[in-house]
């Protein structure tokens, strides 16, 4: 165990450092190993696309192109998921999807959420799951990364009224970073026995006589970009709990740290472009010690187990015997931590008080590592707010990295934290209280209701995975869960664009003797506060509901 996270910590410094650099030069427009290849390749989308590289974009142009493109994606894979059955490559006869499963499943791609509420391997054909939502993963992936890249220029420009051009930053993610490690990944999983075919389902005869269908397909293009993509969505419905998926040990632990990769490199691409790379390490910091606190207390409920059955000890229920307590718990915290939502294991059967660090992972907005893009463009938020608290405690205005901070800054930053709650309570209240929510619940009491809390914060921090005793395969939950879904990706991006174009205008101010540090172990601490308070404690009377009285409920005698 301790072996195993000193090794998984140590690859994702080397990889976000490694990783990060290389990204900083794809961004700064400085010469790759791989621009041979890939220059001409851009040079020809953009004459395609009658796009001009050099034309640099406002906050509102960017924001605009960036919301029109995922339209666009948005009707592409509707029409897809509408038409599968009449479309090549489905050589299982899987029927077309109705109107309100449609909705779902394409907004659930375009988001980076990837909630599927219906077994993929029975619902999806071969031909939607490599043009319509391998393609959405990329997509949805490069979108994000866009926005945290806009972020990060913001504070590096002096005085700049726009923030990059939305379409170079688009196809310089996908072609330069997301497409090449995709296939790499794809062939090493490949090697390790993760399936890649296009052959119909095998229907076998097992030893008992009983017949068993074995459902195959291309997975190894999908697996590899579903984790480092952070979408989470899996070709099968156990996700990485199926052997197809995560065939060993070793290729879990992969899947892990690639699942954490993107999210790390963003720092350093942060400190390298504001020209100070403690900056960066200081904000992987804050994300590493929140993730290893979660790993800690999840692995001390899990290995304590349920009191009520002392003879079996730890809690093995829901997962797989391959991977035991602690890689399912570690894969757990990591898959919510970075907004990725695969899963090998079954959240709704942890303990009450294991089950809930996930959970609060999701509710804390992507930001501890964090989705592609979307970790680090939430934890620049809260950085923000950070040294505007800091401001208030000496009396200054509050600045950072050369950047006064404002209150219009302040406003749209509060407004972008505050969509996620605001939006995570109401539908879950209101699921609550309609009947069409309440017949949905497998289990009474709170553990019923943190089903449904999981589930829409799930859906509004673009997650995708859930507490899976809810039944959310109904014309309720899929267009409730796709409306929540829409709001907590695109909705809270416009005011943190509005951020990015704000803190780009403003001129950098050299550091003065009051200004507070924001690259040592002081901002660290108090950035984590912040987001522990601010971000944390408004979710307290959900979260008392649910996992805390049904912790208390089980250590009383009573299970649910």
């Amino acid at each position: 165990m301790i072996i195993e996270i000193t090794l998984l910590i140590l690859l994702l410094i080397l990889i976000a450092k490694s990783l990060g650099s290389y990204m900083s030069r794809i961004f700064s427009f400085k010469k790759t190993i791989l621009d041979p290849i890939l220059l001409p390749v851009e040079k020809t989308i953009y004459a395609t696309c009658f796009i001009d590289p050099k034309k640099e974009q406002k906050w509102t142009e960017y924001t605009i192109s960036l919301l029109l493109f995922n339209l666009l994606g948005f009707f592409f894979l509707y029409f897809i998921l509408r038409n599968q059955g009449s479309l090549p490559l489905n050589p299982n006869n899987i029927p077309s999807l109705s109107p309100e499963l449609s909705f779902n499943l394409a907004v659930s791609f375009i988001t980076n959420t990837n909630w599927q509420s219906v077994p993929p391997e029975t619902t999806i054909s071969y031909f939607t799951e490599m043009f319509g939502l391998t393609v959405q993963n990329f997509l949805s992936a490069a979108s994000g990364i866009c926005v945290a890249i806009a972020f990060i220029r913001a504070f590096s420009v002096d005085s700049s009224k726009t923030i990059g051009n939305f379409w170079v930053d688009l196809t310089r993610t996908v072609l330069w970073v997301l497409l090449p490690f995709s296939f790499l990944i794809a062939v090493f999983f490949v090697s390790q026995g993760v399936i890649q075919n296009l052959n119909p389902n095998l229907q076998i005869t097992t030893l008992e006589g009983y017949k068993q269908i074995i459902h195959q397909g291309p997975l190894a293009s999908r697996e590899s970009i579903k984790m480092f993509g952070t979408n989470g969505g899996g070709f099968f419905n156990a996700n990485s709990a199926h052997p197809f998926e995560n065939p060993s040990p070793l290729t879990n632990f992969f899947q892990i740290l690639i699942m954490l990769s993107l999210g790390s490199a963003l720092t350093c691409v942060f400190g390298n472009f504001v020209k100070d790379k403690k900056q960066g390490w200081a904000i992987f910091a804050s994300m590493l010690i929140l993730f290893l606190a979660g790993v800690y207390f999840t692995y001390i409920f899990e290995l304590k187990g349920n009191p009520l059955l002392a003879v079996a000890g730890a809690n093995m229920e829901g997962k797989e015997v391959r991977f035991g307590i602690f890689d399912s718990v570690l894969f757990a915290v990591a898959t919510t931590a970075a907004s990725c939502g695969a899963v090998n294991s079954m959240h709704d059967s942890f303990t009450p008080a294991g089950g809930m660090i996930p959970l609060i992972n999701i509710m804390l907005g992507e930001i501890i590592i964090g989705g592609v893009g979307a970790g680090l463009y939430g934890m620049l938020l809260f950085a923000i707010l950070t040294v505007f608290i800091a401001g208030l405690m000496v009396g200054r205005t509050p600045e950072y990295l050369g950047k006064k901070i404002e209150s219009k800054e302040i406003k749209m930053t509060m407004l972008a934290i505050l969509i996620l709650p605001i939006i995570i309570h109401c539908f879950t209240a209101a699921a609550c209280i309609l009947p069409v929510g309440v017949q949905s619940i497998l289990n009474p009491g709170p553990h019923g209701f943190t089903e449904i809390l999981y589930a829409f914060s799930s859906a509004v921090g673009n997650n995708g995975s859930a507490f899976a005793g809810l039944n959310a395969n109904t014309t309720f939950y899929n267009l409730t869960t796709g409306v929540a879904m829409l709001i907590g990706r695109f909705i809270s991006m416009i005011p943190t664009l509005a951020v990015v174009g704000s803190i780009a205008s403003k001129k950098i101010v050299p550091p003065s003797i009051g200004i507070f540090p924001t690259n040592g172990p002081m901002f660290v601490f108090l950035l984590i506060g912040v987001i522990l308070v601010v971000g944390g404690l408004i979710y307290f009377p959900a979260l008392s509901l649910g996992p805390i009285v049904e912790h208390f409920h089980m250590h009383s005698g009573k299970v649910y």
